[in-house]
């Protein structure tokens, strides 16, 4: 899954699992995942009780650029190299098609991680972020 036209595993809350024991949920909240951004080289740790974007913004991280956090505006758009996901939010059609999504693009707002994951930013901002130091291409 290391090519960047692999899908993306998806985990979706199937029929019948809406259920969780409190014991899997602290399991849950406790699990880290790495998450690694194509672009930088950058590395953090990310609960799989929370969205990627969380993760990020809990440890002070700049790596994925953040709008509205609530799967509206699309800033947050990536697409997952290697690794797997869970959607905890619906996305906006808007901004990701289900040709892209089952392609392993999704709203980082909108996904938490279920393994370690490599992703690559392609938000509105993305072209911000290739930049090297201040005013070099």
């Amino acid at each position: 899954m290391n090519s960047p036209t692999a899908r993306a595993h998806w985990k979706p809350n199937l029929p019948g699992r809406s259920k969780v024991s409190a014991q899997t949920a602290i399991r849950a909240a406790k699990q880290t995942h790495e998450v690694k951004l194509t672009l930088t080289g950058e590395i953090y740790g990310c609960f799989e009780s929370e969205t990627m974007l969380q993760g990020m913004a809990r440890l002070g991280k700049r790596g994925i650029p953040a709008g509205c956090l609530n799967g509206g505006c699309g800033v947050c758009k990536v697409r997952v190299i290697s690794g797997a996901v869970r959607k905890t939010g619906p996305m906006s059609r808007a901004h990701v098609s289900v040709e892209e999504e089952h392609q392993g693009v999704c709203l980082a707002c909108r996904v938490a991680p279920v393994e370690s994951v490599e992703i690559e930013v392609l938000g509105k901002m993305k072209k911000a972020l290739s930049f090297g130091a201040w005013g070099s291409a």
